[in-house]
């Protein structure tokens, strides 16, 4: 848990989050935030009550005779969830993806030392691990849509501002940027895009139908 995050989600973001009506991509970028910002996370659960609350004021559906009674029974049957005591360097959320822990990932190079592991999502938005090795940079690029930049682990700074752990940058097709890692640490980031990114240099142009970003 974080209480020193300085970039947050929006409002809209966690209300469509909580309503179910993310694409799989920026929904797993939200739950990681969650998981690592106190702040949010508060917001959030507010925002659950208020749909739970709405949910109760809606007219009741009928159901089967002894459908309570199966429910039960099977609670009752289910074995007991063992503790687990989260010291990932990945957050709970992404580990559930991933299959472990940073050891599990299947980096693949981009280029300049960066490298990324997409991740199995739905095919409306696509969502990857990135990691920039310190005081490295992404190529200058803009945006097809949003795009969700989660740090992880180390920081990076942009035009906008410094990104450190459990802060989130927020990016549409307005933004143009190049992100450079902190020189003190490599930076890992979770990040979530509607569609490809516009890059401004030919080089990674060239490459970007075999890499896939």
């Amino acid at each position: 848990m974080n209480s020193e995050v300085r970039h947050h989600l929006s409002e809209e973001l966690l209300t469509a989050y909580a309503a179910g009506a993310l694409p799989e991509a920026f929904a797993l970028v939200v739950a990681t935030h969650l998981s690592m910002c106190d702040e949010c996370r508060a917001m959030a659960e507010s925002l659950d009550g208020i749909g739970g609350t709405l949910i109760e004021g809606l007219d009741g559906a009928a159901m089967d005779a002894g459908a309570l009674e199966a429910v039960m029974a099977r609670l009752d049957d289910a074995p007991a969830a063992p503790i687990r005591v989260d010291r990932g360097v990945l957050p709970a959320p992404v580990r559930a993806y991933i299959g472990g822990d940073l050891d599990a990932v299947k980096w693949k190079p981009v280029g300049m030392g960066v490298k990324q592991a997409v991740l199995k999502t739905s095919d409306s938005a696509s969502a990857r691990l990135l990691y920039i090795p310190a005081g490295a940079a992404m190529p200058e690029h803009s945006h097809r849509g949003m795009e969700l930049t989660l740090v992880l682990q180390g920081a990076f700074e942009d035009d906008s501002d410094r990104f450190g752990p459990g802060d989130v940058e927020i990016a549409d097709d307005e933004v143009d940027h190049t992100p450079v890692a902190d020189v003190g640490a490599d930076c890992i980031c979770l990040a979530a895009t509607e569609g490809r990114l516009r890059f401004k240099s030919w080089i990674p142009r060239l490459a970007q139908p075999f890499i896939g970003i």
